[in-house]
């Protein structure tokens, strides 16, 4: 999913551009001809339009040039001020996305997705207390919110506010039952606390919402290996593996949220001879595609 913080924002952003609103930009239109004010309203609103389409294909470079354009061309369009922001925020820029999007927020103040945003792009930069104010900003605006509820939780957590970062994850999980990813982060938080066995039952939930993701099943695995349950270990991580086999790189852990005590266990694991055998195993039992 995830990680470590929503789309929720973006998907909002340019989903409210729609998809199927005539694209102005699309006209050939002589450079030597005068625009009007309201042409060239129309034609930077043509090139926001494309901007959101291409961000819908995630062709987010194509996209930026397109919503750079669109922000000279109607400077007092805050729509366009949140899409060049978000586009920013996709391709890991959160400084201009920050600077876009503040822009955003002086247009429409009460543009709930634009706080989300700003809130995510400061979580981009570890200033997690920033994040922290513009995610409880945004959820002032729209409480019912599990994807900003997530990232606020994720926010609370870097900060180690554990108690915090529980009651978030919840309240996302009380507002959709089947949100996996936050159920998953308790079991982070929880095994950065030292509660192995509370971890191993939030992780085990995750895997009964949704089977097919691989994160909690390899958390699962190294909690089962830090249990001494060696061999169960090894075949619920090949089970994860086979999912997505980059969870067997630590770095990517790191990425996705995992806290230190859960990454020592997990290397120590993953360098078990035992689990790399049976991973080379796995690899070549499976049929290419």
């Amino acid at each position: 999913m995830p990680k470590r913080f929503s789309f929720l924002a973006f998907l909002l952003i340019v989903g409210s551009w729609g998809v199927s609103q005539p694209v102005y930009a699309q006209a050939l239109i002589p450079h030597f001809v005068q625009l009007n004010d309201e042409q060239i309203r129309q034609e930077g609103l043509g090139l926001a339009q494309e901007a959101a389409q291409l961000a819908q294909f995630q062709q987010y470079g194509l996209a930026l040039a397109r919503a750079q354009l669109a922000s000279q061309l109607v400077p007092d369009n805050a729509q366009v001020w949140a899409l060049l922001g978000s586009l920013h925020l996709q391709l890991e820029e959160p400084e201009p996305a920050i600077a876009a999007l503040l822009k955003a927020r002086t247009l429409d103040p009460r543009n709930a997705a634009v706080f989300f945003a700003i809130g995510s792009a400061y979580f981009q930069q570890e200033n997690y207390r920033s994040a922290i104010q513009y995610f409880q900003s945004g959820l002032s605006l729209r409480p019912e919110t599990p994807g900003a509820r997530f990232d606020l939780g994720n926010a609370y957590y870097k900060l180690k506010q554990y108690d915090q970062a529980i009651a978030e994850y919840s309240k996302a999980v009380e507002l959709d039952a089947k949100f996996w990813p936050a159920i998953n982060n308790m079991g982070l938080v929880l095994y950065e606390r030292g509660d192995v066995a509370s971890a191993v039952r939030e992780w085990q939930r995750a895997i009964e919402i949704d089977a097919n993701q691989a994160e909690p099943q390899l958390a699962l695995a190294v909690a089962l290996f830090a249990q001494g349950q060696t061999e169960q270990a090894i075949q619920q991580a090949g089970a994860a593996l086979q999912l997505d086999d980059r969870y067997a790189n630590v770095d990517f852990l790191q990425e996705n949220l995992w806290g230190d005590r859960l990454l020592t266990d997990a290397k120590t694991f993953l360098a078990l001879p035992q689990l790399r055998e049976a991973l080379a195993q796995m690899m070549q039992s499976t049929p290419p595609e």
